[in-house]
């Protein structure tokens, strides 16, 4: 094992004289860049998210322990590596992260201003635009409860305001001009939901989606998918992992909603049956996260290299005939439940699935109940397909 310590302007030139071999890398600032530079040189360079290589670390965390968990990580071969991102993908990223600043500092400058005026007894309507609409008059008019220089530092905040809404406009249209010039991006707008923001985001981010074999992984490492903390033969889900990309998150939950509320546009998309279907059997916010991740037009289906793969599949509950939580019948407490956790009850013995799956054949199929509770739900969650 070579054990040196280089700079970085000697990495390149060092590894230029060595033959091609496997580098392993933390994805990290820079290590993109550093990892371009390096399959250029013939070398294959593989970058790898710094907790998926902590475990290899032995403690006594130095440069060369960390050094040597790298090297340990990038030979497994169930690890799980990140795609080097292009020059184009990080300049997009970072106009998505510039833009994502200056929507902060606008949301924050609102916020102040709803603070000074609530302060002096004047209350406006809840929204953006109720409150750039109704500022001008109340700067106006307002003046027998707003000091002259309560009036000066409202009028420098919403100056302030107006000049960030042009940058934010901006930026805007230049994401929306390079979306509507990239072919995935243009075949990502065919979602319903998904515009130049979230298509050129979602490009940035995972570039053509190589790295994910089918949608569900896309759901996994988006952080949309519930956390797992089963444990033998007990499969228990908490709340959503929020793993990930948070701002894709983010813009993928914005978009759902503005589905939902658009009903009419439903059978257009052919999402009519799949929604009417979830709500009955989910609360609106579960089936609003399901939404972007296990949908007919799920944004994760539309590979990027080709033709959506499976976006006209219907999808259908196929249950397990040996799994008892397909058999038993509705479930008063199952195990992970909050106030019920290892309580489980049941008409036949989940420690003896056989012996549930003969009694359930014996007795015939009987329908699901409509008023099932959220163990029911969770558990029907676990075989959709």
């Amino acid at each position: 094992m070579l054990r040196q310590k280089w700079s970085r302007r000697q990495v390149e030139a060092r590894l230029a004289n060595l033959p091609p071999c496997l580098i392993g890398m933390e994805a990290c600032v820079g290590a993109h860049h550093l990892s371009r530079k390096l399959q250029m040189l013939g070398h294959d360079a593989r970058l790898m998210p710094a907790k998926y290589v902590r475990p290899y670390s032995k403690g006594q965390k130095n440069d060369f322990r960390d050094a040597e968990a790298i090297a340990e990580a990038v030979q497994r071969p169930t690890m799980k590596f990140v795609a080097t991102k292009t020059a184009e993908q990080l300049d997009l990223q970072a106009l998505h992260r510039v833009r994502e600043r200056l929507v902060g500092q606008r949301t924050g400058i609102i916020n102040q201003i709803r603070a000074f005026l609530l302060e002096r007894g004047v209350a406006v309507r809840q929204g953006l635009r109720y409150l750039r609409a109704e500022l001008p008059g109340i700067l106006a008019t307002r003046t027998d409860v707003l000091s002259p220089r309560m009036l000066r530092i409202i009028e420098d905040l919403a100056g302030d305001w107006h000049r960030l809404d042009e940058r934010i406009a901006g930026l805007s249209g230049e994401i929306e001009a390079l979306a509507r010039q990239d072919q995935a991006c243009t075949r990502l707008m065919t979602v319903p939901g998904i515009g130049p923001i979230i298509s050129s985001a979602m490009v940035a981010a995972i570039g053509s989606g190589d790295v994910f074999s089918k949608g569900r992984d896309f759901g996994a490492w988006l952080g949309l998918v519930p956390k797992q903390i089963s444990t033998g033969d007990r499969t228990i889900l908490g709340s959503i992992s929020r793993r990930g990309n948070r701002y894709l998150r983010v813009l993928f939950v914005q978009a759902a909603w503005v589905v939902l509320v658009r009903s009419k546009q439903w059978e257009r998309y052919g999402l009519k049956s799949w929604i009417e279907a979830a709500k009955k059997r989910l609360h609106h916010n579960r089936w609003r996260l399901r939404l972007p991740t296990s949908s007919p037009a799920s944004p994760g289906r539309f590979s990027t290299r080709g033709a959506p793969s499976s976006a006209s599949r219907e999808m259908r509950w196929r249950p397990d005939p040996l799994d008892p939580r397909a058999v038993l019948g509705p479930v008063k407490a199952w195990p992970g439940n909050a106030g019920a956790r290892g309580k489980a009850s049941a008409t036949a013995s989940l420690d003896d699935p056989l012996r549930a799956a003969r009694l359930h054949a014996q007795a015939g199929t009987k329908e699901q109940p409509s008023g099932t509770n959220k163990g029911t739900v969770r558990n029907e969650e676990l075989s959709m397909t």
